[in-house]
């Protein structure tokens, strides 16, 4: 993911904030055997656990012998995203016209050493934290090797364990444009309101009460 330094996290704190806030949902993209065939890309729920994300998949997949001989695999996360349309950034001075349009995203990256886990325990163990962090209210049955519901249905999955090497984060915000221009985004993206507008004026709007006007080495 190609980040210029305007669109850089500030430290790791903004990202594991911005993900905490997230369902944990991405794209876990898994090399493919045969160089002549695209990569596997999965969508999925993970849960961070420290410097591992958990995940698990039905057996039937035909991700596992991809995964088995995968040294690093990639999973990735967006949210907070908009079109921003040319009219919207055109320069003071500058017919509407002839503005650029671009894009508004949250991203994190994980690059990630995977381990595939097919004792019963383990599986349950990952099944326990996954219900944890995605369904914090409750209402589900232990997740234990022993017992129904969930102990029957284990030999059905593969739980696997990413240890994370790598965390990459970018925030695509126009930061590096004049306060008065993200100013006039952000009112054009809370007026708008559609899909994730919302969640991208509060990103940039965050950014800007964060960075102020951009000046290089920020």
């Amino acid at each position: 993911m190609f980040i210029h330094p305007w669109d850089a996290a500030l430290d790791p704190a903004e990202w594991q904030a911005w993900l905490a806030g997230t369902d944990r949902f991405g794209l876990l993209v898994v090399n493919n055997l045969d160089p002549a065939e695209a990569p596997l890309a999965l969508p999925l729920h993970f849960t961070v656990a420290g410097d591992e994300l958990l995940i698990h998949l039905a057996r039937p997949n035909p991700v596992w012998p991809h995964l088995a001989a995968a040294e690093r695999v990639r999973l990735a996360v967006v949210g907070d995203y908009a079109f921003v349309p040319g009219y919207w950034r055109a320069k003071a001075g500058v017919p509407a016209e002839e503005g650029v349009p671009t894009s508004y995203y949250s991203s994190v990256q994980f690059v990630c050493r995977p381990t595939v886990i097919d004792d019963p325990a383990g599986k349950a163990e990952i099944l326990a934290a996954q219900l944890a962090d995605l369904q914090p209210e409750g209402g589900h049955a232990p997740a234990t090797p022993e017992a129904a519901p969930y102990g029957p249905m284990l030999p059905g999955i593969r739980g696997v364990r990413l240890a994370v090497l790598e965390a990459q984060a970018k925030f695509k915000y126009d930061d590096q444009k004049p306060v008065e221009h993200r100013e006039r985004v952000i009112a054009n993206l809370e007026q708008r309101g559609a899909g994730l507008d919302h969640g991208a004026a509060q990103q940039q709007r965050r950014r800007l009460d964060t960075l102020g006007e951009w000046r290089s080495g920020t």
